[in-house]
């Protein structure tokens, strides 16, 4: 009799699905406590889940727990231009630009954009350390012919944080590299786009050997204005100690840097980009976001690849001017002893 209770309660519950829910107990008390992946995937599952997942609330509060500084009252006005809004916004941000492949996309049919807007946030074991919304102005001359560059801080400006100067051993470095975390959203106003530029953990964590200040750098390795070619978008985040023990951040700065170790001027690096936002392809980072690292590594050893060709080219040229001033010098003493 007991096996054929639990066999009508199985049944039973069987035949039970989402439906059976309210629709308030679901969007206030289920939905409302998903992260942004996991909202994306529930609505997958029904068209009723499909049309509570929709609701533009559900996506301006993850968008805001996920990066504080979209909360700025200019970017939201921004996002809300966006095809589905803030899950438009999520769905273009949340995964890390992926350029393992040339992206189906002619960037230059873009008209060029009139400003760039940045909002980066910055996390110490999962807390928020600092948060900024840039503007960048994109069609003055200074800024097209100037290397490009944007600053977050002025050049004597600090931000202080809640993070310990642990010391100055790799051990440290080490701890900064595994804790400390980076985004930093890029958005076309224009073409209602955005992508996140940063690889969220560093690629690499160095401390100056004369003023003790940490370096750590952001990168994402992305396709250049000629087929084979690659440029590196990298964020440097600067922190310095404190008499208080407590480290400072003085530099937030994005920089684009081609495989020769030259800086993209203000023109390149905005086609690069406009290029990326539209038409890059996005994919979500692993647990271990481990992809970054290894990608930057690779471009490392691009550049030094292609240093070492240019540096064979310029030898072999050496050496045939070389040979040819020989040439003309024996020629021309051959001239004035045997005429």
């Amino acid at each position: 009799m007991a096996s054929s209770g639990a066999a009508t309660t199985v049944e039973q519950g069987g035949d039970a699905s989402i439906s059976a829910l309210h629709s308030d107990i679901i969007t206030s008390h289920i939905l409302t406590r998903l992260d942004g992946p996991t909202l994306a995937s529930a609505a997958c599952a029904s068209s009723q889940l499909h049309a509570f997942s929709a609701e533009q609330t559900l996506w301006k509060d993850i968008c805001a727990s996920t990066w504080p500084s979209v909360s700025d009252e200019r970017v939201e006005g921004i996002i809300s231009t966006f095809p589905s809004g803030h899950r438009s916004f999520f769905s273009d941000s949340f995964p890390l630009l992926d350029h393992s492949s040339w992206p189906q996309f002619d960037p230059s049919r873009l008209a060029p954009a009139s400003e760039l807007i940045s909002a980066v946030d910055i996390f110490y074991k999962g807390e928020l350390v600092f948060s900024k919304v840039q503007e960048t102005e994109t069609e003055t001359g200074w800024f097209l012919c100037s290397p490009f560059r944007i600053d977050l801080l002025e050049q004597k400006e600090t931000v202080p944080t809640p993070i310990s100067h642990i010391g100055d051993t790799n051990e440290s470095l080490k701890h900064l590299e595994e804790n400390l975390t980076l985004s930093w959203i890029v958005i076309d106003p224009a073409q209602k786009r955005a992508a996140n530029l940063s690889g969220r953990k560093p690629v690499s964590v160095t401390r100056h050997w004369l003023t003790g200040e940490v370096q750590l750098r952001f990168a994402t390795i992305m396709p250049g204005d000629r087929r084979g070619e690659f440029v590196q978008c990298g964020v440097v985040v600067t922190c310095k100690g404190s008499d208080g023990g407590k480290l400072q951040v003085r530099e937030v700065s994005m920089q684009m840097e081609a495989m020769e170790g030259n800086h993209l001027n203000g023109k390149e690096s905005l086609v690069i980009l406009q290029g990326a936002i539209e038409g890059g392809k996005r994919k979500r980072e692993s647990e271990e976001g481990s992809e970054g690292k290894a990608r930057f590594g690779e471009f490392l050893e691009m550049k030094r690849e292609r240093k070492e060709r240019s540096q064979r080219r310029e030898r072999a040229l050496d050496m045939i001017c070389i040979a040819t001033g020989v040439t003309l010098f024996m020629a021309f003493w051959s001239f004035v002893l045997f005429r």
